[in-house]
């Protein structure tokens, strides 16, 4: 599948019979600049791009297409989910503001990892909300999969830990925690999400066996940089996963992500059913970015 399928076409337009000149980076510096890529990480792709072709005394553009996916490419990455330990109990916390599909990416989440041998728990901590536990109970019914909740309202840590405790009785090897959709300029559901923190922390879940997951919508544009800034002050975060991850993104939040944030991509979701998930691939990424996706 072609992601990015707009840009993608404008950059590879771009590098294909041209003549580097100053109009090429000008209408460069534009396509970057509409993809989201931001104005400092354009300047600097820019400026690079420059200082190669006249090093290298290169002139046409196709001669600088692989220094541009090189340069891409060293701003972002893929999380390696091979050095999950499936013989202990892991925690991961999803976290992400209201509307970009949390809960039906924990099912998602669910079934992939109960493909690959995990013994998966939900955690139903978005307690604000009852729709958010009852959509919850009915992706676990419908996966057969155990879940922990209590009533709307309840203590969102409390879930946390009692699903812990269950897990550790149960033999549990992967806790999906959801969380509520809030909004990353509350400072009090900040400190919410803290206290989770805490919690998970003091059951004995750390290091890599406790991971925290950033949900994001694709089509979010910078919005989703701020959003994953704002996060990971919070709960300092260990990865991005990508909803809606179709050919209307743009792709160039998660460069800025990566570049600022140092922040993996985690999964990738493209659809609605159970098994539109998969692990980032970052070459298909930067593949899709700069035209040459295969369809």
């Amino acid at each position: 599948m072609a992601f990015f399928k707009k840009f993608g076409e404008k950059l590879k337009s771009l590098f294909t019979g041209r003549k580097i000149d100053e109009s090429f980076f000008e209408e460069l510096e534009d396509a970057l600049l509409e993809g989201d890529l931001g104005s400092r990480i354009t300047d600097e792709v820019i400026t690079e791009l420059r200082e190669d072709a006249k090093r290298e005394k290169i002139e046409d553009a196709a001669g600088l297409r692989e220094k541009m996916k090189e340069i891409l490419s060293s701003y972002i990455g893929a999380y390696d989910l091979n050095k999950m330990d499936k013989s202990s109990l892991k925690v991961w916390m999803i976290l992400g503001v209201n509307g970009v599909g949390k809960t039906t990416t924990i099912a998602k989440m669910g079934k992939y990892f109960d493909k690959k041998g995990e013994r998966v728990l939900f955690a139903a901590a978005d307690t604000f909300r009852a729709a958010a536990v009852d959509q919850l109970d009915i992706h676990a019914e419908r996966l057969n999969m155990r879940i922990v909740k209590q009533k709307m309202g309840s203590d969102p840590g409390a879930v946390v830990f009692d699903a812990i405790t269950s897990s550790q009785a149960q033999g549990d090897t992967l806790i999906l925690a959801d969380t509520a959709g809030r909004m990353h300029n509350k400072e009090n559901l900040m400190k919410e999400l803290q206290k989770i923190d805490k919690i998970i922390k003091g059951k004995g879940i750390q290091g890599e066996n406790y991971q925290k997951f950033l949900v994001i919508d694709a089509t979010t544009g910078q919005n989703g940089l701020s959003q994953a800034t704002l996060f990971n002050e919070a709960v300092s975060l260990d990865g991005v996963i990508l909803t809606k991850y179709d050919s209307a993104a743009k792709g160039g939040a998660l460069i800025q992500i990566g570049k600022f944030l140092r922040l993996p991509i985690v999964f990738v979701c493209t659809g609605e059913k159970y098994d539109d998930i998969k692990p980032f691939d970052k070459e298909e990424f930067i593949d899709s970015l700069m035209g040459n996706a295969k369809e």
